[in-house]
């Protein structure tokens, strides 16, 4: 399947899977609109990637400043093909009676409500085309649970269901939905969560080979490029050194 003529809209585009995705989708030859808050680095990537990207800078939480987005986008890129709905934060490992609220929300917001605006607002304008593909980024945290995953595990939990209940709506409108969920990978994602504490983020990958940017981009244009006919439901990847936790035991002394 060539990419030449596809729009795809990148949300979360300044950094990790984001960024991955929207410079393979821009090597493959597709127009790409790159989302996200921090406008510098949206700039001086549409600047390294040619005329082909456009950023466009608001905050995915906010409806009012989706909503505005989007309407803004010029005509040959307002019929937007493929949406990767990659734009979303883990806050905080506390256990959820320590957790903050205010974090709580925060992922709500940009990992549910962000992800739902995003699709609603574009979804129409596919079905009636008669083709697209949303891509949600989920997490195999939505699956497996650990101590202190509680609201970014549910999350993702919630991703990896609306994306199944988006499937079964759209089905035989030639619009397609996939949901990519990604084990331990090496971005930005440890250094949000402990509030920019570089040493305790890189402790998380100490020892082990996680899984790069590159490697979720890379399942996402798979599951993208694949014949019209096919639609990729879920693709799950780990680190090989990374498998599923076992069973927690509290034992009594």
């Amino acid at each position: 399947m060539t990419l030449s003529g596809t729009t795809v809209l990148v949300t979360g585009a300044t950094a990790g899977f984001g960024l991955a995705t929207a410079e393979r989708f821009a090597r493959e030859g597709a127009r790409v609109v790159v989302t996200g808050r921090r406008e510098d680095r949206l700039r001086a990537l549409a600047m390294r990637l040619g005329p082909r990207v456009h950023p466009l800078a608001f905050d995915v939480g906010v409806r009012a400043q989706v909503e505005r987005a989007l309407a803004s986008l010029p005509a040959e890129l307002a019929r937007v093909d493929v949406l990767v709905n990659n734009a979303g934060l883990a806050l905080g490992l506390e256990g959820a009676h320590r957790s903050s609220l205010d974090e709580w929300d925060k992922m709500i917001d940009t990992n549910c409500r962000g992800l739902v605006a995003m699709t609603r607002l574009l979804l129409p304008g596919m079905v009636e085309r008669g083709r697209g593909h949303v891509v949600n980024i989920g997490s195999v945290a939505g699956t497996y649970p650990y101590p202190g995953g509680n609201v970014y595990g549910a999350t993702k939990a919630f991703v990896h269901q609306f994306t199944l209940n988006l499937r079964a709506d759209v089905v035989g409108t030639g619009v397609r939905a996939t949901c990519v969920e990604p084990g331990m990978a090496e971005t930005e994602f440890s250094l949000v969560r402990f509030q920019g504490d570089a040493a305790r983020a890189k402790a998380v990958y100490q020892g082990v080979t996680p899984l790069t940017p590159e490697d979720v981009a890379d399942a996402v244009l798979w599951a993208v490029t694949r014949p019209p006919h096919v639609n990729v439901n879920v693709i799950e990847l780990m680190a090989e050194q990374q498998a599923f936790s076992p069973f927690q035991i509290k034992r009594r002394s």
